[in-house]
């Protein structure tokens, strides 16, 4: 009962000192969602293990399109060991500096907030591993450096533990190496 109340504890300090968006409502270059995805956008990034191990490294290919209001990204990925993925989000406004997410693999919907040149985006997502599914749970900062950058820093995390880090650089415009 005591470690119980413990790991209560513990969880409620770290939720208490998480940064809000807003703080970033100053920051420029504003974030503007449609118009950064307004044409193809490449990425790369890794996964890092809790210890900080690099696990895999991989390069993402963004296509876009709108829909009505409705932002779709299509992104396919290459990892360092070959395996290729395809995720495609739907992105719906959903007020001033917010927006809702679905694709395939996320559990329900994601939920992603804007303000200066910062989006944090916060979803479930089933994770395969080996032969098993796990439904992991991602806090996304995303922040525009200037009009074609942009930096994404993920934390993967299940029951409030830290499983690992992703961390993303898209770019605008660049050709796919």
């Amino acid at each position: 009962m005591k470690a119980l109340l413990i790991l209560l504890t513990s969880l409620m300090l770290v939720s208490c000192g998480q940064v809000p968006v807003e703080r970033y409502a100053n920051e420029k270059p504003v974030l503007d969602l449609p118009t950064y995805f307004s044409g193809p956008v490449q990425a790369w990034g890794m996964f890092q293990d809790r210890s900080g191990e690099v696990i895999k490294r991989f390069h993402v290919d963004i296509q876009s399109r709108r829909e009505g209001d409705k932002l779709i990204l299509d992104e396919r990925f290459l990892y360092s060991d070959g395996t290729r993925q395809r995720r495609v989000w739907t992105l719906t406004p959903d007020g001033p500096g917010r927006w809702l997410g679905t694709a395939d693999d996320v559990v329900g919907q994601a939920v992603g907030e804007v303000a200066g040149n910062a989006l944090r985006w916060r979803y479930h997502l089933n994770l395969p591993v080996d032969d098993n599914t796990y439904v992991v749970y991602f806090d996304d900062w995303m922040y525009l450096m200037d009009d074609d950058t942009m930096i994404n820093r993920s934390v993967m995390s299940k029951f409030g533990i830290e499983l690992g880090q992703v961390t993303l650089f898209f770019r605008r415009g660049a050709a796919q190496p």
